[in-house]
């Protein structure tokens, strides 16, 4: 098991901005890929952004241009970069980490609790 612990989330005005955290704890033995996703009230899961072990990411759409996602892989922690939050954005958003556990190389997905982001006008 790897768990994950988010935090970050929060109310703000439209406009404003947020950093989430996630932080990958437990049996890891390598991380390849580390993402946020967000599920809207009456929409399903999207994906929003991931980052790879070599570097590159991938945003949605949605939020090009104004969020960034990071990471510190000394702390196996992701971070989303939210700035000029609006209305497309409020929803719970989750974090994903993708690896291999220390127990035999083990691949493994873990996700997040969910952090609610809300934006107001």
């Amino acid at each position: 098991q790897v768990p994950l612990v988010e935090s970050g989330g929060g109310l703000v005005q439209a406009g404003g901005s947020l950093r989430l955290s996630c932080a990958a704890s437990g049996n890891i033995f390598s991380i390849n890929v580390m993402g946020w996703y967000r599920q809207a009230p009456g929409k399903q899961r999207e994906l929003v952004a991931t980052s790879t072990s070599g570097g590159s990411t991938n945003y949605a759409d949605s939020v090009k241009g104004r969020f960034t996602i990071s990471r510190d892989n000394a702390k196996n922690t992701v971070y989303l970069q939210m700035n000029s939050l609006n209305a497309e954005d409020p929803a719970v958003y989750y974090c994903n980490v993708e690896g291999l556990s220390r127990s035999y190389r083990r691949p493994f997905i873990s996700w997040g609790q969910g952090t609610q982001v809300t934006v107001s006008s």
